[in-house]
């Protein structure tokens, strides 16, 4: 377990870069500071040791003013270079926060995008930023007490067995029963209940991220947060593990702890009973009475350094934890890039003997499926639901990386292109597009950042967002999700859609990009298609039979293999897949219900 703990050290200081020196001056400096707030307990002693001496003619201990002094001095240089060491740590700490979250956000923009559907964004905020978070602590606090305190007990031991051994000997024993109750809270097979603990946690937060996104369709339905069973389980079972570890883990041990560490006095006074009758038969009674003061004074610090060891524990074992969760996302795979990359030629794309298959599935999305799609032709892939219709799509901007098979655009395996070149290559609207809480501009100009304002403006028209900018208090400089400036669903699929036109990519796809709009949206989005895909490459997925009559090519994809291909007119004349597909899409356009009739 130690060289686990030191393993874990060592990376979190990786993580500091330069200013892993920092933390070894803040932990030197931290030493040297507990060293100096023990420097007051001696010139008590040495008080009470020229008191005795002189007694009863207190006024001939002339050396107490100087002691008084003295402890004063070195109590206030601990406090100065403990705030020193404090200051050097708490920087490194915070550079150590920081470039895990820089790095952690800059391994997971190296993962395929498909990554980021399967791990919920709630989880993996909680992971990186989160435990980040935790490792401050450790790193600002807890390492420089950790070292302090070892300084601290190394000076005790030296000044314990100076004066008396066995009365050394009997403070000692309150520091042994503290940390044996220490090892049971956090040893043995309690180790791993922190790992369980955060592990719940982590769940309770991304069942909480979900709960808050589905607030909505819970209102709507006029339920409770006890309808969202994930949520109330994910609650239940965090309380649970905390209390279990409240209870029947540290209730005991802690007790006996904070017992032995607040009472060091009471082990001192036996052995003071047992050596007195000796001090006195040899003289040297007031010797004794000085020494036993000084032991009396110096047992306060041992529930001091002690509850600093119960804190720098506990803040070790939250960090390895952190580090557990941090290397989580750190060990997220990380798309393959070629050293030798290839240029595509043209937007051709080509399917050869595709297959993929999910992580964790038994049965594959898509099973050898092949196709073709000639630059500047307009594909469309269709039939039912969990068919391989966004999957495919998925695959030509490498979101996944096939199992088997090669997915080529402009003759190049995508595998073999660089990523920066592909996503040059392709523009994507989705049915659920996000807008950023900044301007209309900045979201539109994120497809292309060094897009002029007038080149902006251009796509938005092009997009049909003329009346959305001219409802706007600033136009394109309007700040979307602040002081009740809000898009619809239609509206921001338009904004969407200029994104993807600003970037001017050969290749478009189109992931049921009208599923949400209603009819008057949908009118101004088709026309904006016909602008975004005129002279490109076009794949297209819809449910809506209709948006897909005219295009040049049409895949029906079921159980992951090509069912059909064809133009509309083949598809139909066939009778197969399609030709149902579409006597049932055009059933459901003309069903509408009449008032004291049956629906038709």
């Amino acid at each position: 377990m130690k060289e686990k703990k030191e393993n874990d050290l060592m990376v979190l200081l990786r993580y500091a870069g330069n200013y892993k020196g920092l933390t070894f001056l803040g932990l030197g400096l931290s030493a040297v500071a507990m060293v100096l707030g023990m420097v007051p307990y001696i010139c008590i002693w040495l008080v009470a040791r020229d008191l005795i001496a002189v007694a009863p003619d207190w006024k001939a201990a002339s050396g107490i003013a100087g002691y008084g002094w003295m402890a004063f001095g070195f109590a206030l240089a601990g406090i100065v270079i403990y705030f020193c060491a404090l200051m050097c740590t708490h920087l490194a700490a915070f550079r150590t926060a920081a470039n895990i979250r820089k790095q952690g956000m800059a391994h997971l923009m190296k993962t395929p995008l498909g990554f980021f559907d399967s791990n919920a964004s709630g989880l993996l905020r909680n992971r990186l930023d989160g435990a980040a978070a935790e490792t401050e602590t450790l790193l600002a606090h807890n390492l420089a007490d950790i070292v302090g305190t070892v300084a601290m007990f190394i000076a005790m031991l030296v000044l314990m067995f100076i004066f008396d051994w066995r009365m050394g000997a009997a403070c000692l024993l309150a520091a042994v029963v503290s940390v044996c109750a220490l090892g049971t809270m956090m040893g043995g097979q309690n180790a791993g209940l922190m790992a369980e603990y955060q592990a719940a946690q982590d769940v309770m937060s991304k069942a909480g991220t979900e709960y808050v996104r589905g607030i909505p369709v819970v209102k709507v339905f006029q339920q409770t947060v006890y309808s969202f069973r994930a949520f109330k389980q994910a609650i239940e079972d965090y309380s649970a593990k905390a209390e279990h570890y409240q209870a029947n883990v540290c209730k005991v041990p802690q007790a006996v702890n904070l017992t032995a560490t607040e009472g060091a006095f009471v082990f001192l006074v036996p052995a003071a009973l047992l050596l007195a009758p000796a001090a006195l038969r040899s003289g040297n009674f007031a010797g004794f009475v000085t020494n036993f003061a000084f032991y009396a004074v110096f047992s306060a610090i041992i529930s001091t350094a002690l509850a600093r060891i119960m804190f720098a524990a506990s803040g070790m074992m939250l960090a390895q934890t952190a580090l557990g969760r941090i290397n989580q996302v750190m060990s997220a795979p990380v798309l393959p890039v070629t050293d030798h990359p290839k240029k595509p030629m043209d937007n051709l794309v080509e399917f050869e003997n595709v297959s993929f298959t999910y992580e964790g599935a038994e049965v594959p999305a898509l099973d050898q499926v092949s196709f073709r799609v000639e630059p500047g032709q307009t594909i469309a892939l269709v039939g039912p639901s969990g068919g391989g219709k966004t999957t495919a799509a998925s695959l030509i901007p490498r979101f996944w990386d096939v199992t088997s098979g090669r997915v080529k655009v402009g003759g190049v395996d995508v595998r073999e292109t660089d990523p920066h070149v592909l996503m040059d290559q392709v523009a994507f609207v989705f049915q659920n597009n996000r807008l950023f809480k900044t301007s209309i501009l900045e979201n539109v100009r994120i497809s292309r950042p060094d897009a002029t304002r007038q080149e902006v403006e251009e796509a938005l028209m092009a997009a049909q967002c003329g009346d959305i900018l001219e409802k706007l208090p600033n136009g394109m400089d309007t700040v979307i999700g602040t002081e009740g400036t809000y898009l619809s669903g239609g509206e921001q699929q338009r904004v969407a859609l200029a994104r993807a036109i600003l970037k001017n990519a050969p290749i478009v796809v189109l992931d049921e990009a009208t599923a949400f709009a209603d009819p008057e949206n949908e009118a101004l989005i088709q026309k904006a298609f016909a602008r975004l895909t005129q002279g490109k490459t076009v794949i297209m997925i819809a449910h809506r039979l209709s948006t897909v009559v005219s295009a040049d090519q049409i895949i029906v994809l079921a159980e992951g293999r090509v069912a059909e291909q064809g133009t509309h007119e083949e598809l139909v004349s066939r009778n197969g897949l399609y030709a149902k597909m579409w006597k049932d899409y055009n059933q459901a356009v003309q069903w509408k219900i009449s008032a004291g009739e049956e629906a038709k």
